[in-house]
């Protein structure tokens, strides 16, 4: 018997829900054929049969032989199937439409991670940030938030799709701030260059909310990296630091010789000289006495960046070596930075003792800071240079201090 009225329905729903209709009639044929086999008098063997042309519903009776061949089949269509039908499809059509949207979303969106999508703040807690993106919703975790950003609700922010998890509630999407991707993207929109591949980024470093470095080069001569990134008065690079909440970006070119890229990377400071040791992967960057600071940064950051842009370990030393009191040391372990400050302290006698302050910086953005002493001939006795030389100082027999595990160095007007 054909049922239009019903079928008519079944193709509203999957219209209305962005469904294939055939999807629907074969999930709806197994929950049929489930609540048939529950019936006393079902047959062993059975197939539910919906006509997708009018709507009818059989059940169809099925003898197997040994090797699973079907070899007599008849109609075992019970006469209430009808009345069973519909309490079927009233029970189970929402949930198979559940079912199938939460399929069809975690299909769409495990293709999309690496990319970057916009999203309007849900809920803020301690925990996490959730994101609207409209169909579904993304979890921004505390870990992959930068520090100082606050969210308010109702606030749309860009965020990295980091990773996408299948559960039985649906995808659960894991969006990122502090991933050093999320610049290269916003880039990629900003930049029509680097969207149509005439501008590459080569290297990408960033420490987030703070700042970021980009190498970029281009295919076509007759295009400047550099400028088509920044774009006219800066107002490309302008949006892109606009919406990383003010992060500051260097966009700086990429050269093969890593002589001309390591003093591109220590920008905005001038590097006089790059010595490399290609064995070792030390790059020697002797820079002006005025310039030392600069390209050092604030914390060192600015050689801490210019090391994982360049991937070489970045010792920074000012033109008069022989009377540097401080020299900046960055190189890579792994996913590790590690910065390295020398300080040479002196006593009255022009004994000095090497204090290294290093900064191990992980992937995920944690600082830990040690301060150390390398080396020590002697720093006179323990009152003198109780403000220089601190904690885990071993002294001799004379009260000299021979050997420190951690000091503390204070500058002379605070001793």
């Amino acid at each position: 018997m054909a049922n239009f009225e019903f079928l008519e329905a079944l193709g509203q729903i999957a219209r209305d829900q962005n469904i294939d209709e055939g999807e629907l009639l074969i999930a709806l044929a197994n929950a049929l054929l489930a609540a048939y086999k529950r019936r006393p008098d079902s047959a062993e063997d059975a197939e539910v049969e919906i006509n997708p042309e009018t709507g009818e519903i059989k059940v169809w009776g099925l003898e197997l032989d040994l090797e699973g061949n079907v070899t007599r089949e008849w109609d075992a269509t019970p006469d209430d199937f009808g009345r069973i039908a519909a309490q079927t499809a009233k029970q189970v059509l929402m949930q198979l439409i559940r079912d199938i949207q939460r399929r069809q979303m975690y299909e769409e969106f495990a293709n999309r991670e690496g990319d970057i999508v916009s999203g309007t703040v849900q809920q803020n807690d301690n925990r996490y940030t959730l994101l609207d993106l409209g169909r579904v919703e993304a979890l921004l975790p505390q870990a992959e938030q930068i520090a100082f950003e606050r969210y308010e609700h109702g606030a749309r922010i860009k965020v990295y799709i980091v990773e996408v998890r299948k559960t039985n509630k649906g995808p659960q999407i894991v969006v990122s701030r502090t991933h050093p991707a999320l610049v290269a993207k916003l880039f990629e929109i900003e930049v029509p260059e680097i969207a149509n591949g005439i501008v590459e980024i080569k290297a990408l470093a960033r420490e987030p909310g703070h700042r970021s470095k980009i190498a970029v080069a281009s295919n076509d001569q007759m295009i400047d990296p550099v400028g088509a990134c920044v774009g006219a008065r800066g107002s490309r690079v302008r949006n892109i630091t606009n919406e990383l909440r003010s992060e500051r970006i260097d966009v700086v070119p990429y050269s093969d010789d890593p002589v001309e890229f390591i003093m591109s990377a220590l920008q905005p400071a001038r590097v006089r000289e790059v010595r490399l040791n290609e064995e070792e992967g030390i790059a020697t960057v002797i820079v002006h006495d005025q310039q030392l600071s600069l390209a050092i940064g604030k914390e060192g950051q600015n050689a801490r960046l210019a090391a994982r842009l360049t991937g070489w370990r970045v010792d920074i030393r000012s033109e008069n070596e022989g009377n540097d009191e401080v020299v900046e040391e960055v190189w890579t372990e792994g996913d590790a930075v590690v910065d390295e400050t020398v300080t040479l302290v002196s006593d009255e006698s022009g004994d000095q003792a090497v204090v290294a302050d290093v900064i191990v910086t992980t992937a995920d953005g944690e600082v830990e800071e040690v301060a150390v002493v390398e080396a020590v001939s002697s720093v006179g006795d323990v009152e003198e240079t109780a403000a220089g030389v601190a904690d885990g100082a071993v002294l001799s027999d004379d009260g000299d201090v021979s050997e420190a595990a951690e000091v503390e160095v204070v500058p002379e007007d605070e001793a």
